[in-house]
């Protein structure tokens, strides 16, 4: 795709970053086939190739006064489910492009107040676990008050996480990215992680100073808060690393993501982008984890017919398509067929929330493709997903890990 940026405009990094990534687009189109907006609205701007031109000219003309709430309309619709990137011949680094755009409206055309304030609150509610946990509690104590977008997502009663082992005994040490949202919704997510992890001889190794990964406020345009996130959560694992930790574990693949990014966003920054370099590398997903082990140590005595979600984040982020799936069929879990399994759920961080609508088309979509093999559960890996999909009242959906741990003998 040609470009038209000046000398002038090339000199700031982030002109120059989309001028890059705008220059191997040849607007072939071939994201829009799956493009899950795309697919539901069937307009050209509410895909990949039509939200690039959108950012183009914005970029290109910084004077220009078309740019209007409808075009922030068109690029807040996007789930940033990376399919596209999947799908892109050219290899388009969409979401790169993305986050410029994003940023650069954000500038030129406020928001109203009461979105501001949505997207604050999100910030504020979401990011702190010990916050989170609180108003979860008092959301479950005063149920029919909270809005139905929400109310859908949270648990009737508080889930209990049973016995976490302690694991300084082993060797082996990880660290594990215990989330924000994951300790109050689904607290049984990493306890299981923990409990299998040491029949494998792996200690996780608690770092409380480690919190949010940064994702919700750099995705909600907050971008310089959700580096300071990151850099927070460097300083807090460093001296494990120095330590000889082994790993970083992520059970959400959304954080996974994130986290695998640290070394690109702070790839500019003089005093955390060799540490950065070192996080991401260090960065796993916990099925990257279980499939180099011996898995014959572990004994199941049940194989539950389950039908795998694979979360955006795991499938077009992380390159790790099929990896859970190999993963559970090798331990002997049935897995049923999904059509279309590479489509988004709606979820996308926070999107199920200020793209509602759009959220439950998709949700209700994917739960059809689920539920078509007639699953005793929908397994997936990332709590948004898990939240999302549960919050429709249909199959039980469960992190996969947890039904592995309740499975062994």
């Amino acid at each position: 795709m040609q470009t038209h940026f000046t000398e002038e405009d090339l000199q700031r990094p982030h002109i120059r970053e989309a001028d890059r990534v705008l220059r191997t687009c040849v607007h072939c189109g071939f994201c829009n086939a799956t493009c899950p907006t795309y697919q539901l609205l069937g307009d050209e701007r509410d895909g990949p190739r039509g939200r690039i031109y959108l950012m183009k000219q914005m970029l290109e003309n910084p004077a220009d006064d078309n740019v209007t709430e409808e075009t922030r309309l068109h690029l807040d619709r996007c789930l940033t489910c990376r399919n596209c990137e999947t799908t892109c011949p050219s290899g388009v680094e969409y979401h790169k492009l993305l986050d410029i755009g994003r940023a650069e409206i954000e500038r030129r055309v406020p928001r109203s107040a009461p979105d501001r304030a949505l997207r604050l609150g999100l910030r504020k509610a979401l990011v702190d676990p010990a916050r989170f946990k609180a108003l979860l509690r008092m959301g479950q104590v005063f149920r029919p008050l909270v809005p139905a977008t929400l109310r859908s997502k949270m648990p009737p009663t508080p889930v209990d996480a049973g016995q976490r082992p302690e694991g300084s005994r082993h060797a082996r040490q990880m660290l594990i990215l215990e989330g924000c949202v994951q300790p109050g919704l689904s607290p049984n997510t990493n306890a299981a992680t923990a409990r299998v992890l040491d029949r494998l001889g792996i200690g996780l190794t608690p770092a409380p100073e480690a919190g949010c990964c940064g994702a919700i406020d750099y995705h909600l345009n907050a971008q310089d808060a959700g580096r300071a996130r990151m850099r927070a959560n460097i300083d807090a694992w460093w001296p494990h690393v120095e330590a000889g930790c082994e790993a970083i574990v992520q059970t959400a693949s959304g954080c996974g993501a994130m986290v695998k990014e640290y070394a690109e966003v702070l790839a500019d920054d003089p005093d955390y982008a060799e540490k950065a370099d070192r996080i991401s590398a260090l960065a796993r997903d916990l099925v990257e984890i279980l499939r180099e082990e011996d898995l014959e140590r572990l004994t199941l005595r049940e194989h539950k017919r389950l039908a795998f979600h694979c979360p955006c984040t795991l499938q077009h982020a992380q390159k790790l398509g099929g990896s859970v799936d190999a993963l559970l069929a090798r331990l002997g879990f049935s897995l049923t067929p999904v059509q279309d399994a590479h489509l988004c759920c709606g979820s996308a961080g926070t999107y199920s929330v200020t793209q509602p609508e759009l959220a439950t088309q998709l949700r209700d979509n994917k739960l059809d493709a689920l539920e078509a093999g007639h699953p005793e559960v929908i397994v997936t890996a990332n709590i948004g997903c898990q939240t999302h999909l549960a919050g429709a009242g249909r199959t039980p959906v469960r992190h996969w890990i947890e039904i592995v741990d309740e499975a062994l003998t």
